[in-house]
């Protein structure tokens, strides 16, 4: 594995590297039992809290959870708000397990988490909600691009990794079971581990998603 020097010098000596790098990035959703060494996680959140922010204000917060415990709590919790909402929307009952397993066993197969969560303390504040939506707005980009600098470090450290949207569904059962601050809004969460299966993908092409001006 080349270390970050080495990976750096390579972006800025040969530009087409990096596209080659951002190519090679996947959604991993299985990992094998080997632990993260917590000195990676602290390197893959320090790659985050580089990314650009609204102001600079920074409104990322992060909760890196590594115990099954925790884990196993998190995915009953949201997999019981899950199943209720399904049931409200009369999804047939066979289609609500088989959901309810799958985000089960993504998140307690994990061999570490990242609960992206933003905050809005130190975004500005208006007298019109125009403003305060668009505020919010950007505090949730902002958020955002932290948690592609996640998945591109742990990529760079060659870990496999997935953006999971659910707990933007259930932000109040991610606050209460992982007893977060008030002010904590989950956005998302990252699991990630040493990668057990590949996976190709394909993208549109170019021309599909460009208006030349």
């Amino acid at each position: 594995m080349i270390s970050i020097v080495e990976q750096i010098t390579i972006v800025t000596e040969h530009p087409d590297s990096f596209l080659t790098f951002l190519k090679s990035r996947r959604s991993i959703r299985r990992y094998t039992s080997e632990p993260i060494p917590r000195e990676w996680l602290k390197q893959i959140l320090e790659g985050a809290i580089w990314s650009p922010s609204a102001h600079n204000r920074q409104p990322w917060r992060f909760v890196v959870i590594e115990t099954s415990d925790t884990k196993e709590q998190l995915a009953l919790a949201m997999g019981t708000r899950l199943r209720a909402d399904l049931t409200k929307d009369h999804v047939p009952q066979e289609i609500i397990k088989k959901d309810v397993n799958r985000s089960y066993d993504r998140i307690t197969s994990a061999t570490a988490i990242i609960v992206v969560c933003m905050t809005m303390v130190d975004m500005d504040v208006y007298s019109d909600d125009r403003r305060n939506e668009n505020e919010r707005i950007m505090a949730i980009q902002s958020t955002s691009m932290a948690g592609q600098n996640i998945l591109l470090m742990a990529q760079s450290l060659g870990l496999g990794a997935c953006w999971m949207c659910a707990p933007l569904f259930v932000p109040d059962v991610v606050r209460q079971t992982l007893d977060l601050p008030e002010d904590w809004v989950a956005q998302g969460m990252i699991t990630m581990g040493f990668p057990a299966q590949t996976r190709e993908k394909t993208r549109k092409p170019l021309e599909t998603s460009i208006l030349w001006q």
